[in-house]
């Protein structure tokens, strides 16, 4: 019995002997021939099989064999590997007036609404108030402050209490941010104070309080408060981050008032800071700085105690932008060597505090006939010292200046203190 075999499956490459089954094409039959009977003695001889059939195919059929690709999946993209340590907005959100205004709009509410609220954005922008909403309000960030003004005794007492979502400067994505106040117009280095510093943070807290001191009502009526936040480099120059401004006149006395204000990167664009000054002018009295001088006639040693207490927003007369002030006072007529009074020198500095007393003995019936001439000036080792201003008070002074040492005249064996403002006039010919 014969048993055909199937042909075996196509073959990646043709077979070894081509001629094989070139010549011998496949039979249908496998019983062997009848001129070749099978011998009777021997064992019967095994079918042969026949030979395969030629199979061509293409080149691009052999590459196709058994690929199966499947679906193309998207390239992931390097955020889901690495995800960014802080998010850091593109732009600037839009502003908070037009998005109230296309919010209106789309309400279909009437104009009289959209007024209304244009006035009350425009209010609670010039006050500072504005409403710790969300941090996406700024893009620079937001300062809290609170600013107190002590008119007794002439103080501007300015808190600082923090910052949230300050935009980051450093390459880890942090900085190291304080605050700078300045008074303008005015000398920036004369009236500059600044909080500590605070490490590798977006959201500082401080809660540090810094005083102005000498800060008349006057000076509340013209004076703007600048806070400028910056970011702390040790190796090279320290950044700008942002800034508010604050106009002065609207800080009642004796309240305190409490800001939570956007930062600004150019604050100078806005209209109601005309008042800011080139830091290169000059305004006669106002750079020459400030004295505190607190007089008191003690009758059981029939003397005037004269105290120079501090000066304040001195005018700078080195090149380093500071000075190293001390006070003179001479009581007039001139009595000698006892007349001449000098305070220590402070060094580098444009608010000294001295806190020093001088007594000059002198009966009460010729103090009236006396002036006091005081003088701050700019001490230079080895060179000529730099008058930086002057006040005279007496009988011939005006205004506060009169007043002052009419008071000292009326009230005896009582203190009184006040601010004096210094000027260019009546300086000493020689220190």
């Amino acid at each position: 019995m014969s048993v055909s075999k199937p042909p075996p499956p196509h073959s990646h490459f043709p077979p070894t002997n081509p001629s094989s089954h070139l010549t011998l094409p496949p039979s249908s039959s496998s019983s062997p021939s009848p001129s070749n009977p099978p011998s009777a003695a021997g064992p019967p001889s095994p079918a042969v099989p026949p030979p395969p059939s030629p199979v061509k195919i293409s080149m691009q059929e052999h590459f196709a064999i058994n690929v199966c690709p499947g679906p193309i999946l998207p390239i992931p993209q390097i955020s889901d590997f690495f995800p960014r340590f802080h998010d850091f907005p593109i732009t600037p959100p839009p502003p908070r007036e037009k998005q109230i205004l296309k919010d209106k709009d789309k309400d279909g509410d009437g104009d009289g609404d959209g007024e209304k609220d244009r006035k009350r954005e425009r209010v609670q922008e010039e006050n500072g108030e504005f409403v710790d909403s969300d941090d996406d309000d700024t893009y620079l960030g937001t300062l809290e402050f609170n600013l107190l003004f002590d008119q007794e005794n002439n103080c501007l007492h300015c808190t600082i209490h923090k910052a949230k979502g300050l935009k980051a400067m450093d390459s880890n994505g942090l900085a190291d941010p304080y605050v700078k106040l300045h008074l303008l117009p005015g000398a920036s280095k004369a009236n500059k104070l600044r909080t500590k510093t605070l490490k590798n943070t977006l959201n500082p807290v401080w809660n540090e309080t810094l005083i102005y001191h000498g800060i008349t009502a006057a000076d509340m009526t013209t004076k703007t408060l600048r806070l400028c936040v910056c970011d702390m480099d040790r190796l090279g120059r320290n950044e700008f981050i942002g800034e508010v401004r604050v106009a002065l006149k609207k800080l009642k006395e004796g309240e305190s008032k409490k800001y939570y204000m956007g930062l600004e990167r150019i604050a100078q664009t806005r209209e109601g800071n005309s008042q800011a000054v080139d830091p290169g002018s000059l305004v006669a009295e106002e750079e020459r700085g400030r004295i505190l001088v607190s007089l008191m006639y003690a009758t059981e040693k029939s003397s005037l105690v004269v105290g120079i207490i501090r000066c304040a927003h001195l005018a700078a007369m080195d090149s380093n932008g500071y000075s190293d002030p001390f006070v003179k006072i001479i009581l007039q007529p001139d009595m000698g060597k006892k007349s001449k009074y000098k305070t220590t020198v402070k060094k580098k500095t444009l608010n000294p505090e001295f806190n020093e007393e001088f007594s000059y003995e002198v009966p009460h019936d010729q103090l009236a006939k006396k002036t006091l001439e005081i003088s701050v000036w700019d001490y230079d080792l080895g060179m000529s010292n730099d008058f930086i201003g002057g006040v005279e008070l007496g009988i011939n002074a005006k205004g506060e200046r009169l007043k002052h040492w009419f008071e000292c005249l009326k009230y005896k064996g009582k203190k009184v203190e006040y601010w004096h403002t210094l000027t260019q006039q009546g300086a000493p010919s020689s220190d």
